[in-house]
């Protein structure tokens, strides 16, 4: 059975769909990069890096090639580099198991690293017209208010609520242009804040626009708790203006990116000197805090640029000496990247004398 929302919704986006480059594709390559790209982040801000990566690497070979460094430096400013390490791995998987074509189906596409079953459907749907509802938060949203569904979205039951409803309503016959049409509607019309009830092609339909219960829902059972962190980080340069840097190698958030000397506690100055363990620290310049908003913390960032007369080999035990003309060729996290675009070390550089730095 058709069910009746098919018709009028692929009429609409039809109409009203954006023109965005993954979806005049049917390469499976490209719309995997699209959908990895676009999770926790907005069409406008991740059309650009869609368009880098495509361009730096035109198929799955080059990418799974690629220095690691290269991938997480297109990647920087993005977030979330989980994501990024995923699709370099995920590329070398497609290479060496499915011997560089990528898989065909939902459940080998499943098999990739990153690739969840939201994921898995959007491209087996998308490149393959497989027959796999998605479920994204724009199609969470639709369907909770469309239908009058309460199970909050992000509880066990609720989950398998929705794609059971989900893949009930699938167009069959056209699940991709369907899946689209719904993330669609949900991002441009059934939107989380001030969405257009009164131009909706659903208002005299929709459960929750007969009830006034829009605002309401969907419902979410789990509040994010936001902590605080504060960090303290040193830009140690020596008298030929080498930087200290290290890649992280901590399974976080930040693994695989570089940054400068990090102090986690506070520290105290005395007379415009840090002595550490590893170097005697003459401090040049100190910054206002830099804060930084991520969605489980906010963290306060100090930076400290100072000068030391030489580098032990204790202290190039644990960091890379690297000249600062190589400082844009590194993938930072996003909170060092916005502290360098502002060109305040250039400034210092530029600003003392050659046999000072």
């Amino acid at each position: 059975m058709i069910h009746p929302i098919i018709h009028p919704l692929l009429t609409w986006y039809n109409l009203n769909k954006r023109d965005l480059p993954w979806r005049n594709t049917s390469n499976p390559y490209h719309i995997w990069l699209s959908e990895i790209i676009l999770q926790q982040t907005r069409v406008d801000q991740g059309m650009e890096y869609y368009l880098k990566f495509v361009t730096l690497f035109p198929d799955v070979q080059s990418l799974a090639a690629a220095p690691e460094d290269l991938v997480m430096r297109t990647w920087q400013g993005l977030g979330y580099y989980s994501r990024a390490r995923n699709l370099h791995f995920a590329a070398k998987q497609i290479v060496q198991q499915f011997d560089g074509k990528f898989p065909d189906n939902y459940n080998e596409i499943l098999l990739l690293k990153g690739v969840g079953t939201y994921t898995a459907a959007a491209i087996a749907s998308f490149a393959f017209n497989e027959p796999k509802a998605v479920v994204d938060g724009n199609v969470y949203r639709f369907i909770s208010r469309y239908f009058g569904i309460k199970t909050p979205i992000d509880s066990t039951i609720g989950k398998k609520e929705f794609q059971k409803i989900a893949d009930e309503i699938l167009d069959k016959k056209n699940p991709g242009t369907f899946n689209q049409a719904m993330m669609e509607f949900g991002a441009m019309v059934c939107k989380p804040q001030n969405p257009f009830c009164d131009a909706c092609i659903f208002n005299e339909t929709c459960f929750a626009i007969k009830n006034k219960l829009v605002k309401e829902l969907p419902i979410k059972e789990k509040k994010v708790k936001v902590g605080i962190r504060n960090l303290h980080y040193l830009l140690v340069f020596d008298i030929n203006a080498n930087f200290l840097i290290r890649k992280r190698d901590k399974n976080d958030i930040w693994e695989s990116l570089y940054e400068f000397v990090l102090i986690k506690d506070d520290f105290n100055v005395v007379s415009g000197e840090l002595n550490l363990e590893s170097f005697h620290f003459l401090i040049k310049r100190e910054f206002e805090p830099t804060k930084h908003i991520l969605t489980h913390q906010h963290i306060y960032a100090t930076f400290t640029i100072g000068l030391v007369n030489e580098f032990s080999n204790k202290v190039l035990h644990s960091f890379e000496k690297e000249p600062w003309l190589n400082a844009n060729t590194k993938a930072f996290p996003r909170l060092i990247s916005r502290f360098l675009e502002k060109n305040e070390v250039q400034k210092f550089i530029d600003g003392v004398t050659k046999n000072e730095i």
